[in-house]
């Protein structure tokens, strides 16, 4: 397959103009003419996912989150971006960034995030497309059978990647839990939404202190913070299949561990 061929697919399976207006999205190197018969997903364009990139083999390394959100003004290998950029032309590897259109689709991010915590049946966003009402910011939907909150926690921790962060709760822990919210990566500006929503919990990743304390006293839905890179894994795999359902390549989702957070100093006992 083409470069070009491939960016196709992506492009119609998450296409550039869902993106927010400040994102960075699509093409960030490569020849759409370069062959590519591998392609490796990732959360992030960091060092140990070019470096598995390599190992494999990959002509292609999809990630969700940007390398370059912000503008630069050179890439020089004197810089971490820089180097990565450079390792990757050097070594015939295109990157390829789908974010917040990712974020958006149907299926997207948290779809994926959704079915990994073990919620089942229709979704529907937390805030509609105006342009189509089953894609949009977050998802809504109901578990099988009604939990407590610290058990659908464990849930949510098991069904999630491992990191340090692991998933933290707040509200009573005998709570009971049906309808669920869920919003890959950070999810705070959708608070309100979801109050609105009059769900049972809500889980996304990058919860401030203030903002989830107000939120849990003034009567709100429980609240669940994982860590922002388990959030949005899950996706990987979905984005994989697609691939593969529509064009002749390999797809391998990334082992590495990405989670910016590598220590955790206390132990995992919950305080009731």
């Amino acid at each position: 397959m083409r470069l070009s061929q491939v960016i196709a697919v992506l492009d119609d399976l998450y296409p550039p103009a869902w993106a927010e207006s400040w994102d960075a999205v699509g093409l960030v190197c490569g020849d759409p003419d370069q062959d590519v018969r591998r392609v490796l997903l990732a959360v992030d364009p960091v060092a140990a996912v070019v470096d598995e990139a390599l190992e494999w083999g990959a002509d292609l390394v999809l990630t969700h989150h940007p390398l370059l959100l912000r503008g630069v003004h050179g890439v020089p290998a004197s810089t971490p971006k820089g180097r990565l950029v450079h390792r990757l032309i050097k070594n015939d590897v295109a990157l390829f960034t789908a974010h917040t259109n990712a974020d958006v689709a149907d299926p997207g991010v948290s779809d994926a995030l959704a079915r990994a915590v073990g919620v089942t049946g229709e979704l529907r966003p937390i805030v509609p497309a105006a342009d189509d009402p089953r894609r949009g910011l977050g998802r809504i939907g109901e578990l099988p059978s009604t939990l407590t909150l610290e058990e659908f926690t464990a849930r949510v921790a098991g069904g999630l990647p491992a990191t340090v962060w692991g998933v933290r709760a707040a509200g009573d822990p005998d709570r009971p839990v049906r309808t669920v919210a869920v919003c890959g990566g950070a999810g705070d500006s959708l608070l309100s939404d979801v109050r609105a929503a009059g769900v049972d919990v809500y889980l996304t990743a990058d919860l401030r202190h203030h903002p989830a304390s107000e939120f849990v006293e003034a009567g709100g839905p429980a609240l669940l913070d994982a860590a922002h890179w388990a959030t949005e894994h899950p996706w990987l795999a979905g984005a994989a299949a697609s691939l593969a359902k529509h064009l002749d390549v390999e797809t391998r989702v990334s082992t590495a561990v990405t989670d910016a957070w590598r220590l955790h100093g206390a132990d995992n006992q919950g305080v009731k």
